[in-house]
């Protein structure tokens, strides 16, 4: 069977939304290069921020050059796209400590040495010594104001807004536009790739290539992600899903795509998975028969788990995702009970109301229990245990069972997690 293209691969997997051009097929057909921007407006780059990336990652592993463009300039300025309001401006300061974050971000996914080593770009580079008269005179010189308006990012913008767009942000496509003609210049790139909401802004650029060098360069979107339910990917109860572990711990990070929904994770699989077509049509038909084994998520767990906290970040998600369903707590701190165990029920107590009393009795006066008689039932019966270990009602809650000396875990059967905090 002939090798599939990569236009082709990417519209199966649901990464194609609109190309500026019907002539970016045959374009593909040789090597190119190709770049995506990212925008340091945190130190971390967020789950949300992977389509592009394994986009960039695709291009790499198909032979393509790519750039990963860090914002340093645009990042002092703000994109509209896809905002309501406009956000705050960031120090100069706040954005390098921000760059430096992603470039660490992107060296995990993305090669950056070889023979087709992925570039990293920074458009401050090439402002940082642009004069304001130099740029409106000869680059927004090219851009004209009813087009501008028309871009549907703006419009969307003045409209949420109620007019309230500034003129910094409304150039945002200009800085944009002129960032595609710096790296058609000076790196040859020919193509751009983006969200379906940096439409506006990617044209900007393929319009100044053409306009001031004649040439024909290309832009290609992807749909922003969206779950089942209508919200926008890599949101964790409202919360972003960072890259670094510092902001989102691995367990959390697992456990988020552990959680995928039926509907969504086979979508997911295609675009984030290097497993090709036929390995997801393979799990997708294996959760169809067997959907409570969770074999999909399960995978696409382990996979992005792997790929961005590595071998040491996979092992203890699974070790503490097993440690929340049955599994043992030994050897973990205090803190890293706190993170597995957070959304657990728990309670707390004052030490000299736990050491030395019965663990029936301990776990009953924190709540886990109803009464002291149901506790004591269920550790005869052999279902209450302390920190992994069985404890029957003769058990006695000792110093030594205290973690850190402040943390235990009770649980009655294998799910039903109890956290205790003594004071």
């Amino acid at each position: 069977m002939a090798e599939m293209k990569l236009i082709e691969e990417l519209k199966l997997r649901g990464l194609v939304e609109a190309a500026t051009s019907l002539e970016l097929e045959k374009a593909l057909d040789r090597p190119l290069t190709v770049y995506c921007g990212f925008d340091p407006s945190a130190r971390s780059l967020q789950a949300g921020n992977l389509v592009s990336i394994m986009v960039l990652r695709r291009f790499q592993l198909a032979g393509h050059k790519v750039i990963a463009l860090v914002g340093g300039a645009t990042g002092l300025i703000g994109d509209p796209s896809g905002k309501s309001a406009e956000r705050n401006m960031l120090t100069v300061e706040q954005v390098e400590e921000n760059k430096r974050g992603i470039k660490e971000n992107l060296s995990r996914i993305l090669d950056f040495d070889g023979p087709n080593a992925a570039v990293l770009a920074d458009n401050y580079d090439w402002y940082k010594g642009t004069s304001a008269i130099e740029f409106l005179r000869d680059i927004a010189i090219n851009f004209r104001v009813p087009q501008m308006l028309a871009k549907e990012s703006v419009k969307k913008r003045l409209e949420a807004s109620e007019g309230a767009l500034t003129f910094t942000e409304f150039s945002y496509q200009i800085l944009q536009g002129n960032d595609f003609l710096h790296l058609y210049d000076n790196f040859g790139c020919t193509l751009e790739v983006g969200g379906a909401d940096q439409w506006g802004n990617i044209t900007a650029g393929t319009d100044l290539v053409h306009r001031m060098r004649g040439k024909e360069v290309f832009g290609l979107t992807f749909p922003l992600l969206l779950d089942s339910s209508g919200r926008k990917f890599g949101k964790s109860e409202g919360n972003a899903l960072f890259l670094d572990k510092t902001l989102t711990g691995v367990y959390d990070w697992y456990q988020y795509f552990l959680r995928s929904a039926d509907e969504d994770v086979i979508r997911y699989l295609k675009v984030f998975s290097m497993k090709s077509l036929e390995e997801i049509a393979s799990l997708e038909e294996r959760m169809k028969a067997d959907p409570g084994a969770r074999i999909p998520q399960r995978a696409l767990a382990e996979e992005l788990t792997l790929l961005v906290h590595g071998e040491d970040g996979l092992r203890a998600a699974q070790t503490a995702t097993g440690a929340l369903f049955g599994g043992s707590v030994s050897g973990k701190s205090a803190d890293e009970l706190e993170a597995i165990f957070k959304d657990v029920k728990s309670g707390s107590l004052r030490r000299e109301d736990a050491v030395g009393k019965s663990v029936y009795a301990v776990a009953a006066a924190a709540g886990m229990f109803k009464s002291n008689g149901e506790a004591r039932r269920m550790a005869s019966q052999g279902g209450l245990s302390l920190n992994g270990e069985k404890a029957d009602d003769k058990r006695v809650f000792a110093e030594e069972d205290l973690i850190d000396g402040r943390l235990a875990v009770l649980r009655q059967g294998r799910k039903n997690n109890f956290l205790l905090r003594i004071d």
